[in-house]
């Protein structure tokens, strides 16, 4: 997730929020970054008030680049800039001031829109994880994991960069209502990684959860 804001208060406390909320977050503070930026972000939180370039002409240029969801993030909460901003593709316009928790709210929803529910493939690095099948690849070669297994793996696949929480797991790969012991859940995750075998791919982030990690 990429952070466009030239403010680099601002910027610093909404990478540190969105690092909270289980999102890998970085900032670029010039339209230039935004544009040159590698690897591709899923999402972009785009300030109109750039140094460099007028956030509406970035707007267009992403757009026409990626098909990364972009959130416009702006004090300019005229109904024109709105709507300069979304004919040039933004996919939803936040006006400064805002509370992080609707910040996350809105990114979860432009992320349910480019990452509908269905059998589409998930696919990070070597993996591939088939909901439609339960097939799951690694390197090309077929997987066989237990059905918990899976439902843990799809847990994580679903948004990679994402840290998921131990109960989330636990209420997804198991039951909404779970009360068991946790220590079920890294019996699986064992089994899991020994499967997968590839180092680092499934991380534990200590104190919060599990995410899948960068591999080659």
């Amino acid at each position: 997730m990429l952070v466009v804001e030239d403010d680099p208060g601002l910027a610093g406390s909404l990478v540190r929020g969105l690092d909270r909320a289980g999102y890998r977050a970085t900032s670029v503070g010039t339209a230039r970054g935004a544009l040159t930026h590698v690897p591709v972000p899923d999402v972009v939180l785009l300030d109109l008030g750039l140094p460099d370039m007028d956030g509406i002409e970035v707007c267009r240029r992403l757009r026409r680049q990626s098909d990364a969801a972009i959130i416009v993030v702006t004090a300019r909460g005229e109904e024109g800039d709105r709507v300069a901003a979304l004919d040039e593709g933004a996919d939803d316009y936040l006006v400064k001031p805002f509370g992080l928790a609707e910040l996350l709210a809105r990114i979860r929803a432009v992320l349910r829109r480019i990452r509908p529910a269905g059998p589409e493939l998930l696919t990070h690095g070597p993996l591939v994880v088939d909901p439609r099948t339960r097939k799951v690849t690694v390197g090309g070669e077929e997987v066989g994991l237990t059905p918990k297994e899976f439902d843990i793996l799809q847990c994580l696949a679903a948004d990679p960069g994402r840290v998921v929480t131990r109960q989330e797991i636990l209420e997804r790969a198991w039951d909404a209502h779970w009360y068991g012991p946790t220590k079920v859940l890294d019996v699986h995750m064992a089994a899991l990684r020994r499967k997968l075998g590839v180092p680092g791919l499934v991380e534990t982030v200590y104190g919060r959860g599990f995410r899948l990690g960068e591999v080659g």
